[in-house]
């Protein structure tokens, strides 16, 4: 499997058809696509010429070494192959690559456990985004 990631994020864009199966599709949200899409680092694991995994990052607005990641989706067929740890490794490269020293994200909560096993911890309450709950996770890179 190959990997890329840049700011490239336009109408075809392979990470876009994952993120509408996972999240459109799979489970039920309306409101995926936004305005950090066009600003945002997309990183995308291909295999072969499929895309099958894919996440994003942007920097915090008002900071200087803080990075949110998101959109973090893996096609269901290829789940289980540690291919999340994976976007997770390439998104947090980037950020140490762009001085960066801290990433945060909103963790569906049935995700928790994944991101623990990665190194992210639970701050704060949970929430609702669109129906989901979800808690902010940070991680010191």
């Amino acid at each position: 499997m190959k990997s890329r990631i840049a700011k490239d994020f336009q109408e075809h864009h392979p990470a876009k058809e994952i993120r509408i199966k996972v999240f459109m599709e799979e489970q039920g949200f309306t409101q995926e696509f936004d305005e950090i899409d066009p600003i945002a680092y997309h990183a995308v694991i291909f295999d072969n010429d499929q895309a099958v995994a894919c996440g994003r990052l942007y920097q915090k607005e008002g900071t200087e070494d803080t990075y949110i990641l998101g959109r973090i989706a893996v096609l269901k067929e290829y789940r289980k192959q540690h291919l999340g740890a994976k976007i997770l490794e390439l998104l947090e490269d980037k950020i140490k690559e762009l001085n960066g020293k801290k990433a945060e994200l909103s963790a569906q909560i049935s995700a928790v456990g994944f991101y623990e096993k990665n190194g992210y911890h639970k701050q704060g309450d949970i929430y609702f985004d669109e129906y989901c709950q979800h808690i902010k996770m940070i991680k010191y890179l």
